[in-house]
């Protein structure tokens, strides 16, 4: 028996037919980029040795090529961003991971964040010390839990339960690291609280320190779209040298740190996190973009070089659109960071503009 289809019919399944083949093609024909920083803040030609200077470019070179690799061959976003900030977090040059700064109270305390743009889901992690790439453990709470946010010692027990590798907190100490923070308790008044150490005579001899980064808010962080169209935003960090409270910055709090929308964009902040939480600066951009229909680049210099400037706030961004187009913007003397953008261009740099 033949079956016909009436001409309406016939209409309405040649435009849905249409409608899917040019879906298909926009998916296939979606570009891949991403883009990194490693923090911002006072970072000065004038106190970075050339053989410094190299290292950091290699590094970041070798997490965004990483990144990269990962999209090209079809992987996620949230693949290639997790790839990226795992090399940064293993790397002593950045504050975040084995980079990390030590608290008042010499420990170290790692804070991270992750977010997807294709449906808003999020996780994070805060206060937690043996967690060697707190990224990952952001991403298994996003993805394997109920919940966005877990902290301190019961977020370690989720880590083990799914997993994700623990250290020894001494993994975390850096020589240079710990003299950041002697030389910090110097003149802090609340220093006497904490027990002596024969270290504690070290220094950084005036201002002859080999890392330019004495003045600089640490965090890494990473941006990405991939095959699909989908966007990913994640950050991490070790806080602030000498922070005392159990304090924690912006890296942590979607909306604030990080955050990622297909409709938009996707944001990774680095900055003074008192500031950018009290701004929303990752959302606010994000926000910007679609309800006043401006460029992404405007949007972020509304918010870092115009809101947070008017409040005294440090720091800057990494954005990506939907297009692929890295967009950075900070009011710090400097920000490592670096693009690969959707026709494949690699660049990496460190100073202002």
């Amino acid at each position: 028996m033949k079956f016909f289809l009436s001409p309406a019919l016939f209409l309405v399944s040649l435009l849905l037919s249409v409608v899917s083949l040019n879906a298909s093609d926009k998916k296939q024909s979606s570009p891949v980029a991403i883009a990194i920083h490693g923090g911002a803040g006072t970072i000065l030609k004038k106190n970075m040795t050339p053989e410094l200077e190299k290292a950091y470019h290699n590094k970041m070179r070798e997490a965004l090529e990483a990144g990269y690799d990962v999209l090209k061959a079809g992987g996620s976003s949230l693949d290639a961003i997790t790839t990226s900030i795992r090399i940064m977090e293993d790397s002593e040059l950045f504050n975040a991971g084995k980079g990390a700064v030590f608290t008042h109270h010499k420990t170290n305390e790692l804070d991270a964040s992750i977010m997807e743009g294709r449906n808003l889901n999020a996780g994070a992690i805060s206060g937690v010390s043996r967690v060697k790439n707190p990224i990952d453990l952001a991403r298994g709470v996003m993805e394997q839990s109920n919940h966005v946010m877990l902290s301190g010692a019961r977020a370690e027990e989720f880590a083990e339960k799914i997993s994700i590798e623990l250290v020894d907190p001494s993994y975390f100490y850096t020589k240079r690291r710990y003299n950041q923070l002697i030389e910090v308790l110097k003149t802090d008044p609340d220093a006497a609280v904490l027990s002596e150490d024969k270290n504690d005579k070290l220094s950084f001899h005036g201002n002859k320190q080999l890392w330019p980064d004495d003045k600089k808010f640490g965090t890494v962080g990473a941006v990405a779209l991939d095959k699909n169209g989908d966007l990913a935003a994640g950050t991490s960090t070790g806080g602030m040298t000498n922070k005392k409270y159990g304090r924690i910055g912006d890296a942590p709090i979607i909306g604030a740190g990080t955050y990622a929308d297909n409709n938009a964009c996707a944001v990774s902040a680095t900055g003074h996190g008192e500031y950018f939480i009290r701004a929303a600066v990752a959302h606010d951009i994000c926000a910007r973009v679609m309800y006043k229909n401006i460029s992404l680049q405007q949007a972020a210099d509304e918010v870092v070089m115009d809101k947070l400037v008017k409040m005294k706030g440090d720091g800057g961004v990494v954005a990506l659109s939907p297009k692929g187009d890295p967009v950075f913007s900070f009011n710090s003397a400097g920000m490592y960071r670096g693009y690969i953008d959707a026709n494949g261009k690699i660049y990496t740099a460190i100073y202002g503009k």
